[in-house]
């Protein structure tokens, strides 16, 4: 008799819930799960632990998941230690790192270099497997060389050193490009979108006419283009030149802007802000836009970008900017009236349960084939 081991996909997986699949199909196991940060990372790792105790709990479970925080600290002379305070050894591991924290005075190459120590700390003491869960991943923008420039792809190199220290998989939240999960070899990158999230923030707008998603350059087109069709808009994307590094300058927007009113700004970061800055002020300018709205995957928390933003609500129609907290945000951009935050806690939480129990992470998110 065939025996039926579908789950749907809303189920939160428990204890209870694999064991018994287990029984059933005779899998190997990952090990008990252990959620741990580097001090950068912690922020964002217990809110995670909270949502993950929380889905226990609701789906029937008395288990609590194992959380070991804040695992590295700096000598005297600026020297990065590790040191864990319980064995580790056949333990599943999930390793949150904030590699860029501007609430902190340690810098993306400090944080990496704690990632790596702790990744090897792990490895060395026996952990059965090692997920690296990087919200933000620095050095993805760099990752080829500038056309005419004689620089190194310096992502292919942290991929490098990630993948020697000892990791097995890597979960990111929405990189710079896709193309970085082939600098992992075979290890498993988990690239999670944020479709799914700005599709939920900006339904109201769904079919209306009179709104228009862009994006800020080429880059940005085909995300733009998947949240149109989810929320059935009209898109545009803009021409954007760099003349030089964190210097952006929008040459035209091509899209039909007859009848629109409102602008959907979607894009994976903000840095200085430059790039948003010209294209509102165009939006507005040559396109008669009224009203902005803003989404991004994560701000990178530069004092320039708040100042720019300012200007845009002040006197260019901005009226809300949406960003997550993959990255640490700092008091100044927390205290703007328009900046939005979302937590990524369900979304990681829900990601590392179905990792740990060898479920598809891509039913977490939203694919139009299923409307």
């Amino acid at each position: 008799m065939t025996q039926d081991l579908s789950f749907e996909k809303s189920k939160f997986f428990t204890p209870e819930i694999y064991a018994k699949e287990q029984r059933e199909r005779m899998d190997s196991t990952r090990g008990r799960l252990l959620i741990a940060s580097c001090r950068s990372g912690a922020y964002l790792a217990e809110e995670v632990v909270k949502k993950y105790n929380k889905f226990l709990l609701e789906a029937g479970s008395e288990e609590e998941v194992l959380y070991l925080g804040k695992i590295d600290k700096s000598f005297s002379d600026s020297e990065t230690n590790v040191l864990l305070d319980i064995h580790v050894s056949d333990y599943d591991i999930f390793l949150f790192q904030a590699l860029l924290d501007p609430t902190s005075v340690r810098s993306v190459d400090q944080n990496y270099m704690a990632l790596l120590i702790a990744v090897r700390a792990f490895r060395e003491h026996g952990a059965n497997h090692i997920t690296a869960v990087l919200p933000y991943l620095a050095y993805a923008r760099q990752d080829k060389p500038t056309k005419f420039k004689r620089e190194p792809t310096t992502a292919k190199l942290m991929a490098d050193l990630t993948i020697e220290a000892g990791i097995d998989r890597l979960v990111v939240w929405e990189p710079h490009c896709g193309q970085i999960r082939g600098f992992y070899r075979s290890i498993p990158v988990h690239m999670l979108e944020s479709s799914t999230l700005f599709i939920n923030e900006f339904s109201e707008f769904k079919g209306r006419k009179d709104v228009i998603t862009v994006a800020p350059d080429e880059g940005a087109a085909k995300f733009v283009t998947h949240f149109g069709q989810a929320l059935s808009l009209n898109w545009a994307i803009a021409s954007k030149h760099r003349p030089e590094p964190e210097i952006a300058e929008i040459k035209d927007i091509i899209g039909d802007f007859d009848g629109k009113k409102i602008a959907i700004v979607l894009d994976d970061m903000i840095s200085n802000g430059g790039t948003i800055y010209e294209l509102a002020r165009k939006l507005v300018k040559e396109k008669e836009i009224k009203e902005i709205r803003i989404g991004i995957s994560h701000n990178l928390g530069i004092p320039g970008a708040r100042e720019r933003l300012e200007i845009l609500q002040k006197d260019y129609h901005l009226k809300n900017v949406i960003i997550t907290n993959s990255i640490p945000q700092t008091k100044e951009f927390k205290e703007l009236s328009f900046m939005e935050e979302r937590c990524l806690s369900e979304i990681l939480a829900r990601t590392i349960n179905r990792i740990h129990y060898n479920r598809s992470v891509s039913e977490v998110f939203y694919s139009p084939n299923e409307e």
